[in-house]
């Protein structure tokens, strides 16, 4: 056995380096990104998805904290992902599939992809290697839904699908990126540009796949630039130099590509991808290494804390609850003390407090079915998980520093 020399008295005691702990300018971004995300569905305003591009935001964040957990064995890492992503999406599930039944709903009979393929797509209910297939309109939705709810509430799980692919890809990404980095980190908009462009169309359900893939996957590799230190190693100058290229070429695609939608980025798969690239590209540039949030932001440390243990659980559920939101305001109108006066007051604020209710329809959420995300991690269940007990790890989408 090797022996160490005694110490001296004179020598300092050598302190051994502190288990790395939360980041918590991004966990505060990440919550940034969560609030954009219910505001952006809530009152519909594109002009958000430029102002911060969240999906992109979410993706760098993920792909940062997915090259940390790599340093260990890949295939655990993958499974720990796995297991943490899945029970939470169940639950959703056992409430969504069989509101779509009881609307009548028919996968068999599905008009695009019906017979036994369509009975099979409810695999993405369980696992969403692809996004889950729901009808446009349900005929008999519940009370307190429209009969688009299905489009509303389950369209936006693409995001779990595009999240999935990523972890399953991470291990090769990883790989490719530190053997040739630049060429792994423009790849993906590269392949933007053939497949969001219409340059080369893959239909189906699979295209939408690859191009989700394509429009996020440099944000995902340049997590890996973080937190590998590659990025902090190009000089600020260039690289704000080169992301306001970047992103100016985004809005100069977008001008000439407009939608129905106008400036939604989201619809714009190439734009999306340039501007969220050099926006994610200048965040993570002037990233500030927090092991605690500044006293100016300490107020928010609990809201924050939270949000990132309950990522996949307001992902889930938020759009549901925005549209819960609504016949709770239309109650007030049957009000006995309601006249035209007060009608019409809540008429030009309608909105503003649907918006409000929805927070707090959240906050039942999270503690009605959160502590899922819990067992997911093999944690002992928890009600509200800000913090408060010196605790902050973070949920399914962002996985912890040191663990699957």
């Amino acid at each position: 056995m090797t022996q160490t020399a005694p110490m001296s008295p004179s020598q300092p005691a050598v302190t051994p380096p502190a288990r790395p702990g939360r980041d918590r300018y991004l966990d505060l971004l990440r919550s940034i990104a969560l609030v954009r995300v219910v505001a952006y569905h809530f009152f519909g305003w594109v002009w958000l998805s430029v102002l911060f591009p969240s999906m992109g935001v979410m993706f760098a964040l993920a792909g940062s904290l997915m090259a940390r957990s790599l340093n260990r064995p890949a295939p655990g890492v993958v499974r720990g992902r796995i297991r943490r992503l899945l029970p939470p999406l169940w639950v959703f599930a056992a409430l969504a599939v069989p509101l779509l039944f009881a609307g009548g709903w028919n996968p068999g009979k599905d008009p695009d992809n019906g017979g036994v393929w369509g009975w099979l797509d409810l695999v993405g209910y369980l696992i969403p290697i692809d996004a889950p297939n729901y009808p446009f309109t349900v005929a008999d939705p519940p009370g307190f839904l429209e009969s688009t709810w299905a489009e509303q509430g389950i369209g936006p799980l693409w995001y779990l699908r595009a999240y999935l692919w990523f972890v399953l890809a991470s291990p090769l990404l990883l790989w490719a990126f530190r053997k040739v980095p630049w060429a792994t980190l423009l790849a993906p908009l590269a392949l933007t540009a053939v497949v969001g462009t219409g340059l080369v169309t893959i239909p189906g359900r699979t295209g939408e796949a690859v191009t989700d893939f394509a429009v996020y996957g440099s944000c995902w590799v340049l997590g890996f630039a973080h937190h590998d230190g590659v990025l902090a190693k190009v000089p600020r100058y260039l690289a704000v130099s080169g992301a306001a290229l970047v992103m100016a070429f985004g809005l100069w695609w977008a001008s000439g590509h407009l939608s129905d939608e106008g400036w939604d980025l989201n619809e714009i798969p190439l734009a999306q991808a340039a501007w969220s690239l050099g926006f994610v590209v200048i965040l993570l540039q002037y990233a500030p290494s927090w092991r605690e949030l500044p006293k100016r932001l300490a107020r928010w440390d609990r809201p924050i804390t939270l949000a990132n243990n309950r990522a996949v659980t307001i992902y889930l559920w938020h759009n549901i609850l925005i549209m819960a939101t609504f016949p709770v305001i239309d109650a007030l109108y049957e009000l006995p003390f309601m006249g035209d006066r007060l009608d019409s007051a809540l008429d030009s604020t309608y909105m503003f407090w649907s918006f409000v209710l929805v927070w707090p329809l959240i906050a039942l959420a999270i503690m009605a079915v959160g502590w899922v995300e819990d067992l997911a991690a093999k944690r002992p269940p928890r009600l509200w998980p800000d913090g408060r007990g010196g605790r902050k790890e973070p949920g399914a989408l962002t996985a912890p520093r040191g663990g699957g």
